[in-house]
């Protein structure tokens, strides 16, 4: 779709008049949420998601990743890459594209692609994209862009401990945010998480959603666990290599090349990288370093921080809220 930049001012501002007639409530640093089809979104990226669910069009060779906000979405972009990619990058390779850049530079997420609607279409970004065009989203799959579901491309979704994700989330917004706010205690932004209000939450539908799809088509839906992938990153990186038609050859295998795209996405090789240091993300107010995507990453952190009611509280209302649906999180 092509359209002039008058055209897209006046896309984005129809958008923007709809998003103003959404259910709202305020979340975390009393900033505004919007509700759409059940699932709270942040006021600031509702516009963008509801044009890429109209206007993106994916490719059957596309790669879609799928998380909620701080399940590991930028060691999956990284590995997810690393995998599509490793014909035309060698792990090995000293001048790769991980080296050099941020994983949210090489897969972007379509909603910040389509944040900047007001000065163009994004069509010529994506369209200049290699194939397999590796791209990101936090969209729940109930509002994934018809043409997602319809192209048979992969959907890779990723799926971690909500504990972690409410503790990893903290800390990251409290990273990110603007002047102008104040962060909300966390005993008060955990009874939010709990209460479903975080971004593209609440967070058990959102898995939910995802997990039920990869049940019904398990050629075009894959489900990853956090902790799987950490526990075995080389066996579940090859299980991806494999859904994503690219398998690793007998020679490659010999060659230890899956080690090497698990030590090139290594946390520890990803922080020394200078554009995770230095490069930002985001727009606007909400620019931000990258070096806040690189915190700890580790399974179980949430001990550190949270009361053992407080876990059983999250805990409980998971385990109600996944009932019948067949996914468990309480054990690995």
């Amino acid at each position: 779709m092509i359209v002039g930049e008058n055209g897209c001012t006046d896309t984005f501002a129809k958008y923007e008049a709809l998003v103003s007639s959404l259910p709202a409530t305020q979340g975390l640093w009393n900033y505004t949420y919007r509700k759409y089809n059940g699932f709270w979104y942040p006021e600031h990226l509702m516009a963008p998601t509801l044009i890429m669910r109209d206007t993106f069009v994916a490719r059957p060779t596309d790669v879609i990743l799928a998380t909620i906000p701080k399940s590991g979405a930028t060691w999956l972009k990284a590995l997810a890459f690393c995998v599509v990619h490793r014909g035309r990058h060698a792990p090995t390779n000293e001048r790769h594209p991980l080296l050099v850049s941020s994983p949210h530079e090489l897969v972007p997420f379509l909603h910040s692609v389509h944040e900047n609607y007001r000065s163009g279409p994004p069509d010529l970004l994506l369209e200049e994209m290699p194939s397999p065009r590796v791209l990101a989203l936090h969209t729940p799959f109930s509002a994934l862009p018809a043409s997602v579901q319809e192209s048979g491309c992969r959907v890779v979704y990723l799926c971690r401990d909500p504990k972690d994700v409410f503790v990893s989330l903290h800390h990251y917004l409290n990273e990110i945010k603007p002047a102008r706010f104040a962060m909300t205690p966390f005993a008060e932004s955990f009874d939010l998480f709990c209460n479903g209000v975080s971004g593209f939450g609440p967070v058990w539908d959102h898995m939910a959603e995802y997990w039920k799809e990869s049940v019904a088509r398990t050629e075009e839906v894959m489900f990853l666990r956090y902790e799987h992938l950490k526990e075995d990153t080389v066996g579940c990186m090859m299980r991806l290599a494999e859904f994503l038609g690219c398998p690793f050859t007998d020679e490659e295998r010999a060659s230890c090349v899956p080690e090497a795209v698990v030590a090139m996405c290594s946390m520890e090789r990803m922080k020394s990288v200078e554009a995770n240091q230095v490069g930002e993300h985001g727009a606007g107010e909400f620019t931000f370093r990258n070096s806040v995507f690189f915190r700890k990453g580790e399974v179980g952190d949430w001990k550190a921080h949270m009361t053992a009611d407080m876990a059983r509280r999250l805990d409980g209302i998971v385990e109600e809220k996944l009932r019948g649906s067949g996914l468990s999180l309480t054990g690995n």
